[in-house]
């Protein structure tokens, strides 16, 4: 009898605080059609502010001799900065649910712009680290813009601008690279933060023009209340905690790839310049593109095909990507594959989670994306350490190790996941 009670208690404080978090109703009904413009507008920023946490990638080298770091070590920066997105997530995203957003939003990327300035001016490592740990705690903007999209847009548009706002951050992750790679050859490594300071400085000024200045309708609802709600919905969906799972398998397998690219890539016999090397990230472009039926899949009810198929093509990514020193031909087959493959389970994954709880799909947001930072994260500084002892052979192992455990995964858990969704 206690223990019904006490899921009675938690399913009830869910409830209450997942309905004290949402718009008020008037909110929804005064909605108006978002241009194009603002549509586009949304993406960019978007891409912009996530594209802020790739930049450093495919420069590691320069800023592991600008620093004096060892390539053992430089990877801890990335993953430094993938934490901090974590903890962004956990503690920023759900504050789009208490305060006003307009105010959140300017107020976040007023702040990434003191700490790109802070990393484009560095004179030590202890700056740089700390100015990349801002960096990536205020780059969670781009959930809160997502957020904002779908309740700007009126519901018979919700899903094409939330898609095209979603594609931007796709882009922007991708395209990140090759940005910092043009940029880096062209005027050095600092360059790359401070061109994005200046850029995301026209943005805030744009959105300060567009963003309406919605009050939220909560006055009840404590921060610790809001983020409990995001352990207990965590605690009380198998489907998410599976799905997040999923997902920082992916995202380590996908950042062990592109955190550690550069290194073969830069080094003889390859010895590719910083723009050459950046293009590969086009080559993901049109990877992570062709994964865009996926949504539309799941919704067909293919999601845990789609989920299989997408994961073996991962494990068979590892093999073309393994011959990286011999060919390259091989590296940009490889990529394609990988990127269609992470990015077709990232997809279906949101498909399943937002299906759960509609009145909370912020903060089953926030949960899933924690578990994709912890992902990136690992994957950074494991590659970077296992490429100083064992090359790009023992790089692709990993990659390769990491894939078939996913899959492994998706297989162990694909019988509860099916019956669930029926």
């Amino acid at each position: 009898m206690e223990k019904v009670k006490e899921k009675v208690a938690v399913n009830a404080d869910i409830k209450a605080n997942s309905s004290q978090g949402m718009l008020n109703t008037s909110d929804a009904v005064h909605a108006s059609p978002m241009s194009h413009y603002v549509t586009l507008l949304f993406a960019a920023v978007c891409g912009m502010s996530v594209a802020n946490i790739y930049f450093a990638q495919p420069i590691l080298d320069n800023l592991s001799s600008a620093f004096g770091i060892d390539y053992s070590t430089i990877g801890i920066l990335i993953t430094i900065t993938q934490i901090c997105y974590a903890v962004g997530l956990l503690l920023l995203v759900p504050l789009g649910d208490l305060l006003n957003q307009r105010r959140l939003i300017i107020g976040q990327m007023l702040l990434s712009i003191i700490a790109l300035v802070i990393v484009g001016t560095a004179s030590s490592s202890m700056a740089l680290f700390a100015g990349m740990g801002l960096v990536g705690l205020l780059a969670v903007v781009t959930q809160t813009l997502v957020a904002f999209a779908a309740t700007m847009a009126v519901p018979a548009e919700r899903g094409r601008v939330v898609g095209m706002v979603t594609s931007g951050i796709v882009i922007g992750i991708l395209l990140a690279r090759t940005i910092s790679g043009i940029l880096t050859d062209i005027a050095g490594w600092r360059s790359v933060y401070l061109v994005s300071a200046a850029l995301m400085l026209l943005m805030v000024c744009a959105l300060f023009r567009v963003l309406p200045n919605v009050e939220r309708g909560v006055q009840s609802l404590s921060y610790p209340q809001l983020l409990r709600s995001v352990f207990i919905l965590f605690a009380q969906e198998r489907i998410l905690r599976i799905r997040a799972i999923l997902a920082l398998l992916i995202f380590t397998a996908f950042s062990i790839l592109w955190t550690s690219l550069v290194l073969p890539l830069s080094a003889p016999p390859l010895s590719l310049s910083h723009t050459a090397i950046g293009a590969f990230g086009l080559v993901g472009v049109a990877g992570a593109l062709a994964a865009t039926r996926a949504g539309k899949l799941a919704d067909r009810g293919y999601g845990q095909r789609t989920t299989g198929v997408a994961l073996i093509l991962l494990l068979i990514s590892w093999l073309f990507i393994s011959y990286t020193e011999q060919s390259l031909f091989a590296l940009v087959i490889g990529i394609v594959l990988l990127d269609l493959a992470v990015q077709a389970v990232h997809v279906t994954n949101q498909s399943m989670i937002f299906a759960l709880r509609t009145e909370a799909r912020s903060r089953l947001t926030a949960g899933y994306m924690v578990f994709y930072s912890i992902g990136s994260a690992t994957g950074s500084i494991a590659s970077t350490h296992i490429y100083a002892s064992y090359g790009w052979d023992g790089v692709c192992l990993l990659g390769g190790s990491v894939s078939a455990l996913a899959l492994l995964f998706w297989a162990m858990t694909r019988r509860y996941t099916t019956t669930a969704l029926q």
